[in-house]
């Protein structure tokens, strides 16, 4: 019987976050982690998420730190950063904070230990 007969696998190249999981993706999120801005914010895009990134701008202002955030929402990056559970917070390439929302006075007291090295 056709009904129960056996179906081709199709070869499919997407993750299980609906990315591709091809070599040139993987590639261009390894370059993004050195390139770019020097304060990141890992997630979604979530209430959280959104949270730290408010927490770290108002950190940069008060210390006076012209730096730019950049909010990175893609798995694929997320992942070549080694983080499992946003919100994370990067700095210089360093992922300095992850899993929780950090208060302001936290954000700007690791940007001045990070800044002082």
């Amino acid at each position: 019987m056709a009904l129960f007969g056996k179906k081709k696998k199709e070869k499919t190249t997407s993750c299980c976050c609906g990315g591709s999981s091809a070599a040139e993706s993987m590639e261009k999120a390894e370059t993004a982690k050195v390139e770019g801005t020097s304060v990141k914010i890992l997630g979604s895009g979530c209430a959280k998420c959104n949270q730290l990134e408010a927490a770290a701008r108002e950190a940069l202002a008060q210390l006076g730190m012209e730096d730019t955030i950049e909010h990175v929402t893609d798995f694929t990056q997320i992942a070549a950063y080694g983080v499992m559970t946003t919100p994370a917070l990067v700095v210089d390439g360093k992922v300095v904070s992850y899993g929780k929302v950090l208060k302001t006075e936290e954000v700007a007291e690791i940007l001045q230990k990070i800044r002082e090295c």
